[in-house]
């Protein structure tokens, strides 16, 4: 997925559902994502970009199909830092199969 070491949004198709997905550095908590359907309702706010599971996985609810993985190259389990996302750390989407 397209992502910058900065604060940014934009639009994506995940399953093909049309969503909305911001992303933005909370300090010590680290990088955090929102979510929000194409006509702007928030579906997802302030999930924290972690290692080592599927972040969609809790909110199966929500029908986006699929899952988003964070991982850092060289260190799987290492947490995106300020400086790296999009450069080292990267947010996956891994499609449900057909």
């Amino acid at each position: 997925m397209p992502a910058l070491p900065t604060p940014q949004s934009f639009g994506i198709s995940l399953g093909g559902i049309d969503l909305n997905m911001g992303l933005s550095f909370k300090g010590a908590a680290g990088w955090v994502m929102d979510v929000a359907n194409n006509v702007g309702d928030t579906l997802l706010s302030g999930v924290p970009l972690v290692t080592g599971g599927n972040l969609l996985e809790q909110f199966e609810h929500l029908g986006i199909p699929g899952g988003l993985w964070v991982q850092t190259k060289n260190a799987p389990d290492a947490v995106p830092t300020f400086d790296n996302l999009g450069v080292e750390s990267f947010l996956f989407y891994v499609a449900d199969r057909a």
